[in-house]
């Protein structure tokens, strides 16, 4: 009889961690880092910014496809100490990069939607060429859909914050979709001079002028939209959003008009915040400020929000205990004729860093520093 002999083992040791990226926040960045100078993995970034280079529809100005890239070059003058987060970057920012696919598509439907663009009515209506590349630009405009919402939800099936960095304003169509799904009754807090509420625009359906009447009528999750600085509209916008009991809006020349009666900015914002539910996605056409901030973006507006004062009511949303679950900024662009000048991207890339800090304190991934006030 043969005695059984039982082997022991010695159980393997866990592997280690991978080293986290350790940041100076006092050097110099450099933006062939990645933004913000940051060198950080995609796997190992809480906040991942999708750049999405498309104008395909924009009807005045193009070169919101460039707005991306602008941002990522302008984004290495940041300085990280922020009066009112504890370093955002710790939580890892990563952006990814432009991806060909869309870009491509981004080509493809420019040619196309210019020649659409630059007809007459009379002409559009009886050539069966340029109604077939109506129906192509739409067909386009719904694959950047498809590709920006399964992007967007990898990221949030991950448990990153995914970010739509435009790009035109139709851009987070597929992003606010995700987030709705995961966050059923999402409120969306809409800063622009447009309300972007058109069914279509000279037939376009999916575009930077329909994109919050898409989300209304075709993402129910979304409980509430709430418009901020709206001074550029047709009848039919008004008149969506004024018999649409989901939508409030506030615009332009209403909120000047109770600033110059002496009501104060801080009691303004505490009401807009007020509308929303305890989720928020914050949707940004830079445009929504006033255009000395961003004067080559693609539809400039007069009038319009001052910086500060969005800064305040994006801290208000995180005051009032709220959740900034997610956000996009659209419509930045950099000059056509100064390559240069680099202020619409640098503010932009500001304004990007604020609101990445706002959605991060407000979820518990950082603190908040002191007291907003």
């Amino acid at each position: 009889m043969t005695k059984k002999v039982t082997k022991k083992t010695t159980p393997k040791k866990a592997a280690a961690p991978a080293p986290r990226t350790i940041i100076d926040p006092n050097a110099k960045a450099t933006s062939a880092d990645g933004i913000y100078g940051l060198p950080f993995k995609e796997a190992e970034a809480k906040v991942v910014f999708l750049p999405i280079p498309w104008d395909v529809t924009t009807s005045y100005q193009a070169g919101t496809s460039m707005g991306p890239g602008a941002i990522l070059q302008a984004s290495e003058q940041i300085d990280f100490f922020d009066l009112d987060y504890v370093d955002a970057y710790q939580a890892g920012l990563f952006m990814k990069k432009e991806s060909a696919k869309i870009r491509k598509l981004n080509t493809e439907g420019r040619a196309l939607a210019k020649k659409i663009i630059d007809a007459d009515d009379a002409t559009m209506a009886k050539s069966k060429v340029l109604q077939a590349s109506l129906k192509k630009v739409n067909a386009l405009c719904e694959q950047l859909n498809d590709e920006v919402y399964a992007q967007t939800k990898a990221h949030l099936d991950n448990d990153q914050i995914s970010v739509v960095v435009g790009g035109d304003h139709a851009t987070p169509f597929g992003a606010i979709k995700a987030y709705a799904e995961k966050y059923p009754g999402l409120g969306v807090l809409h800063f622009d001079a447009h309300s972007d509420t058109r069914i279509a625009y000279m037939g376009f359906t999916n575009s930077h002028a329909t994109i919050m009447h898409n989300v209304m009528e075709k993402i129910p999750q979304v409980g509430k939209l709430v418009q901020v600085g709206i001074r550029d509209f047709c009848e039919q916008e008004f008149e969506y959003t004024r018999d649409n009991k989901k939508i409030d809006i506030y615009f332009d020349q209403h909120l000047t008009q109770r600033k110059l009666n002496g009501e104060s900015f801080m009691k303004i914002a505490q009401e807009i915040v007020s509308k929303l539910p305890k989720q928020v996605y914050i949707s940004f056409d830079i445009d929504g400020l006033d255009p000395r901030f961003c004067p080559n973006t693609g539809t400039p507006v007069p009038g319009g929000l001052d910086y500060p004062e969005v800064i305040y009511m994006i801290n208000e949303v995180v005051r009032s205990g709220r959740q900034l679950v997610g956000f996009d900024l659209v419509e930045v662009a950099p000059s056509v004729k100064n390559k240069t000048d680099e202020w619409d991207a640098n503010v932009a890339m500001r304004l990007l860093y604020k609101m990445t800090s706002a959605s991060l304190a407000s979820m518990g991934h950082i603190k908040i520093r002191a007291q907003v006030k």
